[in-house]
Order: C-alpha cells, then sequence, then structure tokens
C-alpha cells in the first residue's frame, strides 16, 4: 500500500499501464486516403502493392519480394509503395510450393512512373481424400490499371513505405 495519500498502489499503476498499451495496439491501421504521401523523388518510380480482404482470402502475411529482395510484408487488406529506380521488377510473394507459370508480375519503370499491383491469394486443397484434407495459401500478384487501385488502395490501411 502506497504511504502517500491519493496515490494509487504500484500494482494498480502497472493493471492501468497495461490496459493502456493493451488498448493501444487493438487501435486500427488508417486508410491509405487519411496519409500524406510525397510526390514521387526525382529520378525515382513507384510500386504500389495492396491486398484487399475478402471471406475467403488467406489472413497469412509473407513477404512481398521486388527482384527476390525483401520489401515488405504482404498484410490482409493492407497497402505499401516503395520508391525505386528505374528498371524492370519482379513483383512477388512468398507462395507455398513450386511457382505456377505467369503466378507473378514483371513491371518496366521509367523515371516519374508509378505501377499498381494487386496480391491475390486463394487456397489449394493438398493431401487425403474425401474429408480428409488441408489446404494451404497460393498468392499471385496482378498488375492493376491506375484507375481501378487507386480507388481500391483508398480505403485500405496504409502500411507505409521502406
Amino acid at each position: 500500500m502506497s504511504k502517500s495519500p491519493g496515490v494509487p498502489p504500484r500494482g494498480l499503476r502497472r493493471c492501468a499501464a497495461s490496459v493502456l498499451l493493451l488498448l493501444t495496439s487493438c487501435s486500427q491501421v488508417p486508410p491509405t486516403s487519411s496519409a500524406v504521401i510525397p510526390p514521387i523523388p526525382a529520378g525515382a518510380a513507384r510500386i504500389w502493392v495492396y491486398r484487399n480482404d475478402g471471406p475467403y482470402d488467406s489472413q497469412n502475411r509473407p513477404y512481398l519480394r521486388l527482384n527476390g529482395q525483401v520489401a515488405g510484408i504482404s498484410e490482409p487488406n493492407g497497402a505499401l509503395y516503395r520508391d525505386l529506380p528505374p528498371g524492370h521488377y519482379t513483383v512477388s510473394v512468398d507462395s507455398y510450393g513450386v511457382p505456377y507459370p505467369n503466378q507473378f508480375t514483371g513491371v518496366d519503370l521509367a523515371a516519374g512512373q508509378v505501377a499498381f499491383v494487386k496480391v491475390l491469394s486463394m487456397r489449394e486443397r493438398v493431401g487425403g481424400g474425401g474429408d480428409n484434407f488441408a489446404s494451404r495459401a497460393l498468392f499471385f500478384t496482378q498488375l492493376v490499371p491506375a484507375e481501378a487501385a487507386q480507388a481500391a488502395i483508398a480505403a485500405t490501411p496504409f502500411y507505409g513505405t521502406g
């Protein structure tokens, strides 16, 4: 018990601090439309990558890769962008098994250009027969026209840039 009147016991303060931290961690990420997005730096290009959440979409958070290098995490119902030097980029997401033909998209970007890539997922049934089966998430990337992508991204939570 505290010796000073009006000061809560140490345990109560710790409990209150823990509850505050828990509530803070439950806050939602703001939508992309409310984020301040700077212009593309001079001489650079930009790739936006996003996922929309559907009832059958995977909730996995695989690595997003640009030319095989990790560039972020593909969040369910999330968007992010990367500013890059102009060039050719293959946009892939870690996915189970051997890649399918055309599973991942490639894009050539010039300075000042913006590309929009959507991450799609599907469930693949594996193992067993009858009712004894499991499923795993397969991910794909697809180049999307700017008009469609910007509308989809606006309400999607923004996970930043690198």
